[in-house]
């Protein structure tokens, strides 16, 4: 049945154009609060926080977040983590309504398509995909065995037992139940799986979150392959932040670990007239993506203001420990840079969003990513103008 809440949160999602029509059915008849443990985390996405609620002590407060437009964490460091706290590292989630809209938007399913989903999460995303399709069109992986029981006892209470709940590593599919007509992939990738091309049919569709190391957002791409099989290409879409395919997940680098005192003696400064707010500022800003793609192996790492500073570090992830930092002003003006190491990663940052500016700064509907062959490529506004990482003049 569909609350009061619920159902306002729909017509916000269809008024935004993220919840298409044909997809309207499907939320109202399989809310996301079916799908959610008791105990779970709310995420503030304006401040970061999160926040534990917990359904048997707060059942209102628990269906106000369940109903809510917010990302919710349902699981923390793999299952080890125990407790209302917040562990170490969040690693499964129901992602914001907001998102899977956008998402199933892209994937541009008909009636009569066999669906294979990577990440299967709660099972929500599975849920309004049987019910749009069927059951038996349905087909989810999971990598983690509790994820996947939980998931197939709340698709049962819902009537969806046709869906196959597969537990096993998403980075290879599931070659099974192939050949499948759309895959949608529910978690952050760094390299795409080469076995979901070779499991999707000619002129089927993938949609994946895909990004670089150097934030945690990814965008969104639908690709299309091609009639021989052997690529895809799409453009992206919108910026998300999705948990990474645990195959491909790494820990956090902590500067200070990173940066030796050695180092801090032997880098050379410099300025640079580039603002914080031009570069690497947002989560959500399209200009540090787009910086990820130029500046490849690199992540970038925030630090307390400090005396009307703002420091940031770039470190590199290849064996040299290069690192830059720069000490941002509040006030606008010039900023000093410290760098160290073969790479110049401040330099390398400051080519690429030249480069960005000189091409008039494209988004996401600009860029796109072709992937086949054991490559991937991102290329701006046609499939032959690959972007390169460009070095320094």
């Amino acid at each position: 049945m569909t609350t009061d809440c619920w159902g306002k949160l729909i017509g916000k999602l269809a008024a935004d154009g993220a919840l298409t029509p044909e997809w309207e059915p499907a939320f109202a008849a399989v809310p996301r609060a079916g799908f959610l443990p008791d105990l779970l985390w709310q995420h503030d996405v304006e401040s970061g926080d999160v926040e534990a609620v917990d359904r048997a002590r707060d059942p209102q407060r628990w269906r106000a977040a369940a109903e809510s437009g917010d990302p919710l964490v349902t699981q923390w460091d793999d299952g080890a983590h125990g407790g209302a706290g917040e562990g170490r590292v969040a690693s499964s989630s129901a992602s914001a309504p907001s998102v899977v809209a956008s998402m199933l938007r892209d994937l541009d399913v008909r009636p009569g398509q066999r669906v294979l989903e990577v990440g299967t999460g709660t099972g929500w995303n599975a849920g309004l995909l049987a019910h749009r399709l069927g059951a038996g069109a349905v087909t989810t992986v999971e990598v983690d065995q509790a994820l996947a029981d939980a998931a197939r006892a709340a698709l049962r209470r819902h009537g969806l037992r046709a869906v196959t709940v597969v537990c096993g590593d998403g980075f290879q599919g599931h070659r099974a139940g192939a050949p499948y007509d759309r895959i949608i992939v529910t978690c952050g990738l760094k390299a795409f799986p080469g076995a979901l091309l070779e499991q999707c049919r000619p002129g089927g569709v993938i949609v994946v979150p895909w990004g670089t190391s150097f934030t945690h957002t990814e965008a969104t791409a639908a690709l299309t392959v091609a009639q021989d099989g052997l690529s895809a290409r799409g453009t992206f879409t919108d910026l998300v932040q999705f948990m990474s395919l645990r195959a491909q997940r790494r820990d956090q680098l902590r500067y200070a670990e990173y940066v030796t005192e050695e180092s801090r003696e032997k880098a050379e400064a410099g300025a640079t007239g580039l603002t914080l707010e031009e570069t690497v500022a947002g989560d959500w800003d399209v200009s540090r993506f787009v910086l990820g793609l130029l500046v490849p192996q690199c992540t970038v790492l925030f630090d307390e203001p400090q005396n009307g500073r703002r420091p940031v570090w770039l470190c590199s992830l290849t064996n040299d420990r290069s690192w830059a930092c720069v000490l941002f002003r509040e006030d606008g003006r010039e900023s000093t840079v410290y760098q160290y190491g073969d790479r110049r990663l401040w330099d390398e940052v400051e080519a690429a969003h030249a480069w960005w500016r000189a091409q008039g700064r494209p988004g996401l509907g600009r860029l796109g990513l072709t992937v086949g062959d054991g490559q991937q490529q991102v290329w701006v506004d046609d499939p032959e103008r690959i972007v390169q990482a460009h070095q320094p003049v």
